[in-house]
């Protein structure tokens, strides 16, 4: 059975979604600067650089950074087997 597009995509993100809960969760636990809270909950950012304007009566700002660790890739598995089990 095909899955539509959106499907994938939402369950995508409810994975990253669910990932980034796990991460903060673990984090509250460890230790600060140890080896599991580099590898659980440090993270690498992707993106453009983020554009700040400021127009004297406006500001604006511009951008989006991805922010990729473990517990993300752990998250779009999960979401990934949900996917395979819904219907």
């Amino acid at each position: 059975m095909r899955k539509s597009l959106g499907t994938v995509i939402l369950t995508v993100i409810l994975g990253v979604m669910i990932g980034a809960i796990f991460s903060e969760a673990v984090g509250l636990f460890l230790e600060e600067g140890s080896v599991a809270e580099q590898l659980f909950v440090q993270y690498i950012s992707f993106g453009p650089e983020v554009t700040h304007w400021n127009l004297v009566i406006l500001d604006l700002t511009f951008g989006f950074q991805i922010h990729f660790n473990l517990m993300s890739v752990i998250g779009v598995f999960i979401g990934s087997q949900i996917l395979r089990w819904y219907r």
